[in-house]
């Protein structure tokens, strides 16, 4: 495990994009290592909500979208950013998907998915005069992927505000993230990554027939965590691509996949997995993976 850095080191370099009828983009580049971008995004998403848009943007076509109340989850998973909002949901990858348990997912697939290149932009007319602020995210290929919109200073309820009146207080999140993540002035607001907190979630996907009753081995985890007075979250989530194999629970601090977990091995995964750290390898997803690790920890 690598030690959290909480400050971001300047990249210093800037890039001019023409965009026609004299109108450019200027963007700032960041570094996008998974750390720095798990706080950046969990900033965003998690505690500022309520402050910025998100959506895409091609010639011909832009799609803005806004959150009504803060997001019902947002999680980290196989790499894979996963915010839900009450009407939609995205997924961003932040990190290296594998492809599940059995590392589906080819590695020049890995490296095109992955973000790979972020920037602060501001667009600016031919007057010379910013008119619109945001971050863009490219992904490993170079592709555009994701935009980031922050409140515009000119414009009140859809309608431009007379010239003169702008409110510049609006972009107070957009200064101070680019302070932290742009300039490195300021330390990022957290001692570890927000999104690498323990937990162990049992699937809830309709795939996996058998576990439409996954709500005892929730129950039961929950318990034996309490009990065991662990500082480990017991969640639900969706499909762990262990399909028909459920009730299918997922160990996030090693990456481990159980699968057939019924109550009493639930029970039997936090006693001697999350608690003396040997696998209940007779559930390990896909079969035989962790019988190595077990071993060497007994020796």
């Amino acid at each position: 495990m690598t030690n959290f850095n909480p400050w971001v080191t300047p990249l210093n370099q800037k890039l001019i994009e023409t965009t026609g009828n004299g109108w450019q983009i200027e963007y700032e580049f960041f570094d996008c290592q998974s750390d720095i971008l798990a706080c950046l995004t969990y900033t965003l998403f998690q505690e500022n909500w309520q402050h910025i848009g998100l959506g895409h943007i091609e010639q011909g076509s832009v799609l803005e979208l806004e959150f009504q109340e803060a997001p019902k989850k947002c999680v980290l998973y196989d790499g894979y950013l996963t915010v839900i909002a009450q009407e939609w949901h995205f997924h961003l990858c932040i990190e290296e998907t594998i492809g599940g348990p059995n590392g589906e997912t080819p590695p020049e697939l890995r490296k095109h998915r992955l973000i790979s290149k972020a920037a602060f932009y501001r667009r600016i007319n031919p007057e010379g005069e910013p008119r619109s602020w945001g971050i863009q995210f490219w992904n490993g290929a170079g592709e555009k992927g994701m935009t980031i919109f922050f409140p515009n200073p000119y414009v009140e309820e859809e309608n431009l505000l007379p010239e003169g009146k702008a409110n510049w207080d609006k972009l107070k999140l957009y200064n101070e993230l680019r302070e932290i993540y742009v300039l490195g002035q300021k330390p990022i607001p957290f001692t570890k990554n927000p999104f690498k907190c323990p937990y162990i979630a049992v699937c809830t996907s309709g795939r996996c027939y058998p576990s439409r009753k996954w709500q005892p081995t929730f129950a039961a985890l929950k318990s034996a965590v309490e009990k065991a007075d662990l500082d480990v979250e017991v969640r639900t989530t969706g499909c762990l691509q262990v399909c028909k194999l459920g009730p299918v629970v997922f160990y996030s601090e090693d990456k481990t996949w159980y699968s057939l977990v019924q109550p009493k091995v639930a029970e039997q995964i936090v006693q001697e997995h999350l608690v003396e750290g040997k696998k209940v390898i007779s559930h390990v997803y896909p079969p035989g993976n962790g019988e190595l690790e077990t071993v060497s920890s007994q020796d």
